[in-house]
């Protein structure tokens, strides 16, 4: 593979998530000349929906993504309402920032709850529910499939496969968000990816450790672990995307731990590596 373009290296805000405000990530980012950013909606209401446009606008950073919209499963109707209303939410606030996809985490078994069947049902349900508001607002709308390890708790869709089966089903307005970290076992990974085309909204790239020690906080830095980044950035190319090549780093033992500046510098050296 090539050395990935350079202009296309974006970092989603989790990977400086406690370190920098949103404000300090803008503008931490575009020091080092990265003009894309994925938006965490927590620290987006800790800005402000306007104020966080201005500074975005004023650094011409594009929004990779807004994260996250999602978590639909519920054990009443009241929470399944209260689900969509969120979602609701979210498609305003990434309308607001111009955000290029609203990244879906369809959420997990509700409380109490092992009927994995149901819960697969109420995400689907809640997806199409939700999905008119967001063509409306001319927002696309990005599922995210996440690692096996998450089901119970954050998210029952686990494959490629089974997101762009919603994908089929719903239509128009929906893709994919292809994250290395939790799609690189899948062996049906690259005929899934080609399948997914132009559907794809967002790529996601980090190091799976070995061992991991945390089911979710404990996303190594491109090149400490085990995944062929180039291998499936090469894939997700030839499937046609053209977007940003995303780091998201959840990090509690080590890059959390360190200056941001030194993880943004360590993110622009390791990209032109190893993705």
């Amino acid at each position: 593979m090539t050395a990935p373009d350079r202009k296309k290296l974006a970092i989603n805000q989790a990977t400086t998530m406690t370190q920098w405000t949103l404000r300090e990530a803008i503008e931490g980012y575009a020091t080092k000349d990265i003009r894309g950013i994925s938006v965490w909606r927590d620290k987006l209401a800790e800005c402000g929906v306007d104020e966080a446009a201005r500074i975005l606008k004023d650094n011409n950073m594009t929004v990779t993504g807004l994260c996250r919209g999602g978590m639909f499963p519920a054990n009443d109707d009241a929470g399944r309402q209260a689900a969509l209303d969120d979602n609701h939410r979210a498609v305003d606030e990434a309308a607001a920032i111009g955000a290029q996809c609203l990244v879906m985490v369809c959420g997990g078994l509700p409380d109490g709850s092992k009927d994995m069947i149901d819960t697969r049902k109420q995400v689907a349900d809640g997806l199409a529910a939700m999905l008119p508001y967001a063509i409306d607002a001319g927002v696309a709308v990005a599922i995210e499939p996440l690692h096996p390890m998450t089901a119970a708790d954050r998210a029952c869709v686990n494959t490629l496969e089974h997101a762009l089966d919603l994908c089929d089903a719903l239509g128009d307005g929906i893709g994919v968000a292809v994250d290395c970290y939790h799609v690189w076992w899948d062996p049906k990974l690259e005929e899934q990816i080609a399948r997914a085309g132009n559907r794809i909204l967002g790529f996601h790239v980090c190091d799976w450790l070995v061992p991991t020690v945390d089911l979710v906080w404990d996303r190594g830095m491109m090149g400490d672990g085990v995944i062929d980044i180039p291998r499936i950035r090469g894939w997700v190319e030839n499937a046609g995307y053209r977007g940003f090549n995303e780091v998201e780093i959840f990090s509690e033992r080590n890059w959390w731990k360190r200056d941001p500046t030194e993880v943004v510098d360590t993110c622009i050296d390791r990209y032109q590596h190893f993705v």
